[in-house]
């Protein structure tokens, strides 16, 4: 009899259903009962029959075959919510499944036991919605796990489920794995398919999973990824993710460490944190550390403005009635997006893509790899929507009725003067941000990866006052195995928890 689900990787737990040792209706029923006992909210729908009725017919010869697994709330299986984790859409359902999660049940032969928490259509880098209320740190109960793939992370880590998807637009699967101690891998764009309905724009988001292991991630890629005539920008497949690890020669690599990289502002204590698992990592490997600097320009604000018109498609009709619905980060920041995007914000934003792109180019064409922070420090409050505590111009926005109308009728002058001055909200957008660095620093050491495309992977790095953190590495595009080798090395030179202690 299974008392608790597994506590180690997915990939020892189908060797275990292999060996007879434990088997996968058990398991089930333990994932089932730990879920309904957790008082993590890192589920927002639990699939019972279907998840024990799967597990009795489990075909433990498949890569995860009998393992059960978390679905980030916003992919999509037919027949469960698809709510985009918003009360707008609470009573939708799916009318398709998406690839990647097909291929990881059909191909790989996992169990999906539920949908697990995220940000409201993937908003904000926190698991706080008005939907499912908020999701809690494994390791101290009341701090974020970050998001969007919050819940994701909170059931790996929290010993719900060994695997859960996700997905990353703009750090949303390596912020998670950065504030909860897991593997957050972002392939090269296209390399895992996102069909099908899939929006292109912004032309950033990448799919992949929270792992407690790197051999799990890279088993994750050897079932889901490969091509698909839905997403036209899908990858050829590559066979050998697991297989391969391990082959790379990590000796002689050029490393550059750029803890605050985008120009964040770190946390007390995080950048000597990150120096130094950084430097162990590369003397213990044999790399070479090269000093230089990156400069890129932190792209979070005008990424932002332009991303929101796939939500306004979305929403189609049905905005701006549902405004009070939508969690108010989301309806202030649809507001600031109608009011001030213009043909010159969206020039602006493509001068800064090429920009960074090519600031990131020259860096790969003199190092190997560049290892930075993933977030700018550990955990924060789980209800908070932002790193900050201190006033802010989100938290007066939404502060009360007053300054939302207020607002309103700000963005409604701003709109008027954007139309004679169209430089105006470029530059009124530059002030905000320079004025309130919060609302751009979550996610601006994540987001350059997704701009340019390239892969990064977050691996924990250790613990500041009990809390983990993550180190992020990035590569050249198409480099997804050398990372999976970077991690690996760092993984045996220093073992992490499994699940919160």
């Amino acid at each position: 009899m299974t008392d608790a689900p597994w506590a180690e990787d997915a990939v020892s737990l189908v060797e275990e259903f292999r060996s007879g040792r434990r088997s996968p209706r058990e398991e089930a029923e333990a994932t089932l009962a730990a879920i309904d006992s957790s008082a993590l909210n890192a589920f927002s729908f639990v699939d019972a029959e279907h998840a024990l009725a799967a597990a009795s017919e489990a075909d433990v010869t498949l890569p995860f075959g009998g393992v059960p697994v978390g679905i980030k709330e916003l992919d999509h299986r037919k027949g469960w919510p698809d709510t985009g984790a918003s009360l707008v859409y609470r009573d939708r359902l799916a009318g398709f499944t998406s690839t990647a999660v097909g291929r990881l049940e059909g191909l790989g032969g996992a169990v999906p036991v539920g949908l697990t928490t995220a940000s409201e259509f993937g908003g904000l880098n926190v698991s706080v919605t008005k939907l499912n209320g908020v999701t809690h740190n494994p390791w101290q109960h009341g701090k974020t796990v970050g998001g969007s793939s919050g819940g994701s992370a909170a059931a790996v880590v929290g010993g719900l489920v060994p695997l859960a998807t996700g997905g990353d637009g703009g750090g949303s699967i390596r912020i998670p794995a950065g504030y909860t101690g897991l593997v957050g891998m972002k392939g090269t764009y296209g390399r895992i398919p996102r069909g099908p309905g899939a929006f292109f724009r912004p032309g950033t988001i990448a799919v992949g999973c929270l792992a407690r292991s790197v051999r799990d991630a890279a088993r994750y890629f050897d079932v889901c990824a490969g091509p698909d005539v839905h997403d036209p920008s899908s990858l050829p497949k590559v066979d050998g993710w697991e297989r391969a690890l391990g082959s790379h020669e990590l000796r002689g690599l050029k490393v550059a460490i750029i803890p605050n990289l985008g120009g964040v502002t770190l946390d007390s204590g995080v950048e000597q944190h990150l120096r130094d698992a950084a430097e162990r990592l590369a003397k213990s490997s044999g790399m070479q550390l090269v000093e230089m600097k990156i400069e890129t320009p932190n792209l979070a604000a005008q990424w932002m403005m332009g991303n929101l018109a796939t939500l306004l498609a979305e929403l189609g009709p049905l905005w701006p009635r549902c405004a009070s619905e939508l969690t108010d980060e989301v309806a202030i920041g649809m507001r600031l997006s109608q009011s001030l995007y213009n043909l010159n914000l969206a020039a602006v934003a493509e001068q800064q893509r090429v920009h960074a792109n090519e600031v990131m180019a020259a860096a790969f064409n003199e190092v190997d790899l560049v290892i930075s922070a993933t977030n700018p420090g550990p955990a924060f409050a789980a209800e908070a929507t932002m790193s900050s505590t201190e006033s802010n111009f989100i938290t007066w926005a939404k502060s009360n009725g007053a300054a939302q109308v207020g607002l309103r009728g700000a963005l409604g002058v701003a709109r008027v003067l954007g139309g004679i001055f169209p430089r105006l909200p470029n530059a009124m957008i530059e002030t905000v941000a320079a004025r309130f660095p919060d609302l751009v620093n979550m996610g601006g050491l994540t987001i350059i990866s997704n701009i340019y495309g390239n892969p990064a992977i977050s691996i924990p790095s250790g613990f500041i006052d009990g809390l983990p953190l993550g180190m992020q590495v990035l590569g050249r595009h198409h480099c997804d195995a050398l990372l999976f080798d970077v991690a690996l090395a760092a993984e045996r030179e220093t073992p992490w928890p499994r699940i919160a202690a």
